[in-house]
C-alpha cells in the first residue's frame, strides 16, 4: 500500500509485527463492491463487512481501552506525527485521534450507510457541528431545511453565525425551486436537511436535492437519524450522512453517540492534526461505548422492521378513529409515494408518527393518560427505544425555535411526536392507547 501524507487514516490494519516497518493492509472500511450498489440492502452490507475478532480468538472484538499507544522504535513516533504511519498500518497515537475499537464501529456504520468511511463521535450534535465546521470556513454559507431538530436549528441560527461567521438560509426543503434559488454558486458550501424531518415527518427528495446541489458545486449533508435501514441517503446521492446513534441504532436509551459517514477524504481531513475539526475539537467516543454499539448494530434490521410495522399499524388504526395522524406510510401523506420510491425494501416507512391534538393542553392530557393511567408509553424526548416515547415537540425538542419559525416548519402547538416501541404485544399496547383516548374524550377535551 502506498504511503500517504495525510494526518488522518480511515483504513483498518492487521496487527503489526514486532518492528515498525509493516507493509500495511489494503482493506477499506467499506469494500468497493458495496459502494457500487452490490449490497443495496443495508443488512446485507453489514453482513458482508469485516468482522473483528477478539485478541484471543473471541467471536466478539476486544475493547482497546488505552488512551495512548506505545511504539517499538523511537523513530516511529516522528513518522506517525508526520502522517507517514497511521491506523491503516495499525499504528495509533492517542485515542482522541483514532482508537481501534471505535474504528471497528466506524466500519459498521460505513457499511450500514454505503459510504467509503465513517467516524463515530461522542454525540449526534458533535457529528453535525464537526461536519459543518469542516466543510464551511469563516464567511461560509449553508442552505438548510426550515424543519430540523431544535438543537441543529439553534446551531445554524445562532452559534455558527456568532462564533464562525457562517450564515444559514432556511428553506422549505420540499420546494425544489426555492432550494435552487437559495444556493449561491461560489458562496454556499452545504445543503443540509433531514431525510425524515423532526418532528413533522416530511420526506426529503434526496436524489433531486443532491442533483441541484451538485450542479452548483455544493456538498449535501443529510441527517438520517429517523430512518436508519429505511433510507440510504448516500446511495441516493448525498455526500455525507450524519446520525445520532443514541436513537434507533443504540435502541436502549442508555448511550449518547454520533456518526459521520462519507468519503475517506473527508474523514481524513477531519482527523488532520492541524486543521481537522474532529481532532482539534475532540468529540471523542469512548471505546467501551463503541463496543456496546457494535454489538447492537447486527440486530438493527430486526428492530427497525418491528418499529416500522407497529407504527404503520397504529397510524392506520388512529386514522380510522378520526385522529389527525401524520405518518409517511399512509397513502394520504404528501410524500408517501416519494418515500416508497426511495426506501429500502422490507423496512417500512419509519418508526415515528405524529398526532396533532391542536393545542398543548390536549396533547399533554393525552400523554399523561397514556403514561400514568394505561402504561402505553413514556413522556420523554429522544426516540428509538423499545418502549414508546412521547413528547409535545413545540414545547420540547423544537423549543429552540420561535413561534414564527415553528409555524413555518409546520409544528403546531399540540403536535405529539411518538416513537413507537415494540415491547408487549400489538393488541395489548393498542388497548392501552384506546383506553387513554377514551378517558380524554370523556372529559370533552377532544372529539372525533
Amino acid at each position: 500500500m502506498a504511503e500517504t501524507k495525510t494526518h488522518g487514516f480511515v483504513f483498518p490494519g492487521k496487527k503489526r509485527s514486532g518492528h515498525d516497518d509493516f507493509d500495511g493492509d489494503d482493506l477499506f472500511i467499506t469494500k468497493k463492491s458495496m459502494l457500487s450498489g452490490a449490497c443495496e440492502d443495508p443488512a446485507a452490507a453489514l453482513a458482508s463487512a469485516r468482522h473483528e475478532f477478539g485478541e484471543h480468538g473471541g467471536v466478539n472484538m476486544s475493547i482497546e481501552a488505552s488512551a495512548t499507544f506505545t511504539v517499538m522504535e523511537p523513530e516511529t513516533m516522528r513518522r506517525m506525527f508526520s502522517g507517514e504511519l497511521g491506523p491503516d498500518r495499525d499504528f495509533f497515537i492517542y485515542s482522541r485521534h483514532f482508537n481501534p475499537t471505535v474504528l471497528n464501529l466506524g466500519r459498521q456504520m460505513a457499511a450500514l450507510e454505503g459510504t467509503e468511511a465513517a467516524y463515530c463521535t461522542a454525540s449526534g450534535m458533535s457529528a453535525i457541528s464537526s461536519v459543518l465546521m469542516q466543510l464551511c470556513s469563516s464567511g461560509g454559507h449553508v442552505v438548510a431545511s426550515r424543519t430540523l431538530y431544535g438543537g441543529t436549528h439553534a446551531l445554524l441560527t445562532h452559534f455558527l453565525r456568532r462564533a464562525c461567521n457562517i450564515t444559514t438560509t432556511f428553506v422549505d426543503i420540499s420546494d425544489l425551486e426555492m432550494v435552487q434559488n437559495a444556493i449561491v454558486q461560489g458562496k454556499t458550501n452545504v445543503l443540509y436537511f433531514e431525510s425524515l424531518s423532526n418532528p413533522t415527518l416530511r420526506v426529503a427528495n434526496i436524489p433531486e436535492l443532491s442533483r441541484i446541489a451538485h450542479d452548483k458545486g455544493v456538498k449535501v449533508v443529510v441527517d438520517n437519524t429517523f430512518a436508519p435501514m429505511v433510507l440510504s441517503p448516500a446511495r441516493l446521492g448525498a455526500d455525507v450522512v450524519v446520525h445520532s446513534i443514541s436513537k434507533f441504532i443504540s435502541g436502549g436509551a442508555d448511550i449518547i453517540a454520533g456518526a459521520i459517514c462519507g468519503p475517506a477524504s473527508l474523514v481524513n481531513s477531519m482527523m488532520d492534526l492541524q486543521q481537522g475539526t474532529l481532532m482539534l475539537l475532540g468529540p471523542t467516543m469512548n471505546a467501551k461505548v463503541a463496543f456496546e454499539l457494535s454489538e447492537r448494530i447486527p440486530h438493527l434490521s430486526l428492530r427497525m422492521k418491528e418499529h416500522c410495522h407497529r407504527a404503520m399499524t397504529y397510524a392506520t388504526r388512529m386514522k380510522k378513529l378520526g385522529l389527525k395522524v401524520v405518518y409517511p406510510g399512509l397513502e394520504e401523506h404528501p410524500q408517501h409515494q416519494l418515500l416508497k420510491s426511495m426506501a429500502n425494501k422490507e423496512y417500512g416507512f419509519g418508526g415515528l408518527l405524529c398526532l396533532d391534538m391542536e393545542t398543548e393542553e390536549k396533547a399533554n392530557r393525552l400523554m399523561s393518560y397514556l403514561q400514568n393511567c394505561t402504561q402505553f408509553g413514556f413522556m420523554a424526548v429522544s426516540l428509538g427505544y423499545y418502549e414508546t416515547l412521547m413528547s409535545c415537540s413545540g414545547s420540547s425538542t423544537s423549543s429552540e425555535m420561535n413561534a414564527e419559525e415553528k409555524a413555518l416548519a409546520g409544528i403546531s402547538p399540540g403536535l405529539v411526536r411518538m416513537s413507537i416501541g415494540f415491547i408487549g404485544t400489538m393488541e395489548q399496547k393498542w388497548t392501552q392507547f384506546e383506553k387513554a383516548l377514551s378517558r380524554v374524550q370523556d372529559l370533552g377535551l377532544f372529539k372525533n
